[in-house]
């Protein structure tokens, strides 16, 4: 919900998030356009942080393992675990509410299947930040090899 506070600002509130944004572009469109991308953002995050909660736990990792190889219902995800119909039920919810899973009605099925934007988010925030700690990576053992050549300098200076 945005909530004007002063002619020169304005917050942005959510559930989760409490942004203030300053007009600092003279043109209407291009300030709709920040908006809409500090939105966007906010929703990716939040639809980050369930899909990372819901992956958090194991059996939603092996049901979505199971789910990789196809789709399947939820009788046919029980029976490798040790675990009740119901419960099963749940971490499905849990996955369907992350937008990991998708679910569809087929008369009293309800087969399940990856659901491939969610997972898609995940591994383009996950490549993302790969590529961010290779070049942080790649830095430091820049730095880490101008140290061990500066080693023996100072080892002949000091005999």
């Amino acid at each position: 919900m945005l909530w004007p506070h002063n002619p020169k600002s304005l917050y942005l509130y959510s559930p989760t998030h409490h942004v203030q944004l300053f007009f600092l572009a003279r043109s209407r469109s291009k300030f709709c356009l920040n908006i809409w991308i500090l939105l966007y953002k906010l929703r990716l995050m939040n639809n980050l942080n369930a899909a990372f909660t819901a992956l958090s736990d194991p059996t939603r990792r092996a049901i979505l393992a199971r789910l990789a190889k196809g789709e399947a219902t939820v009788n046919e995800l029980v029976e490798p675990f040790a675990i009740s119909q119901p419960a099963v039920s749940q971490h499905l919810k849990v996955l369907e509410q992350a937008g990991l899973i998708v679910r569809r009605v087929e008369g009293t099925k309800r087969p399940c299947s990856l659901n491939q934007e969610g997972m898609r988010a995940v591994e383009a925030w996950m490549s993302q930040q790969r590529a961010t700690w290779e070049s942080r990576l790649d830095r430091m053992e820049g730095y880490v090899n101008q140290l061990k050549q500066k080693e023996p300098r100072d080892a002949k200076r000091n005999t």
